[in-house]
């Protein structure tokens, strides 16, 4: 008797400050992808030490078309162990991470319950999308902090270890806003295993199950492909002096743009007939 795959759900990081107001494309892709009027988003507000952060995505998502938007009242690592919160995951199509400091999101999430619970969730065809905080702590190595500035140097950037639900990707945000070219490049100088993926606010990667990228919004998603590295003096580098890495390849993609991290290959959107 053969088993049915299990299908994987897609992430979406996004760079931050996304519209929330206009047109929302950011926002509606997402409730969208979740299963438009039949979708159930969870909304995880952690990062953010607001009260009204959980309340105002509810409104949003819910605006947008979705079934259900609910925000869980998660602050401390017990709540991560409360089995109303952890069994949640298993009847939404999607799961919301918000803004706010990454470093209280993973300190608060690591290990627990509630974790485990939203990394299987992903496995069984569960949706995780984050914004700027929400989007670092996707990938399995975090962008914790780090300072800005288009020129890698050595300590220029702080990893920690993230949710894990992309072993291929880094994902730094506010990218182009607050100049932080520097900082992706140095986080994969450390080991050119991963590619990094630059977010400008307002600008989502959708990545499905393959590790393929759609990108969405209205700013840039810079690619930065470390896998033809020929040198990096990271090894050898005081913490204020810069470093010097070569072989990097850079791609800028936006709305519609694609990277396939398979083929290592960037495309621009396609133009229909009408845009020809």
């Amino acid at each position: 008797m053969t088993t049915a795959p299990v299908r994987q759900g897609f992430l979406m990081p996004i760079g931050g400050a996304e519209n929330k107001v206009r047109d929302r494309t950011v926002l509606r892709r997402f409730v969208e992808l979740c299963g438009g009027d039949a979708a159930n988003i969870l909304i995880v507000p952690t990062a953010s030490r607001r009260a009204e952060t959980g309340p105002q995505y509810e409104d949003v998502f819910r605006d947008l078309g979705a079934k259900e938007a609910r925000s869980l009242p998660i602050e401390t690592r017990a709540d991560c162990r409360i089995r109303e919160h952890v069994d949640s995951i298993g009847v939404a199509t999607g799961v919301f991470l918000t803004g706010g400091n990454q470093l209280r999101l993973s300190t608060t999430l690591g290990g627990t319950p509630f974790a485990e619970a939203l990394i299987e969730g992903n496995r069984e065809g569960v949706h995780v999308g984050g914004t700027s905080a929400g989007a670092a702590i996707l990938s399995d190595h975090m962008i914790a902090f780090g300072d800005e500035g288009s020129t890698p140097s050595g300590h220029m950037v702080t990893l920690a270890p993230g949710l894990g639900l992309t072993h291929r990707y880094i994902i730094d945000q506010h990218f182009r806003q607050r100049d932080r070219l520097g900082r992706l490049v140095a986080a994969l100088s450390y080991n050119p295993a991963n590619v990094g993926i630059g977010l400008d606010e307002d600008t989502a990667a959708i990545i499905d199950p393959r590790g393929r990228i759609e990108v969405s919004g209205s700013g840039g998603l810079t690619v930065v492909d470390p896998r033809e590295v020929e040198f990096s003096s990271m090894d050898s580098s005081e913490p204020s002096r810069p470093v010097c890495v070569t072989g990097v390849r850079l791609h800028i993609l936006i709305h519609g743009g694609t990277f396939d991290i398979e083929t290592r290959r960037a495309e621009p959107r396609q133009l229909t007939e009408k845009e020809t």
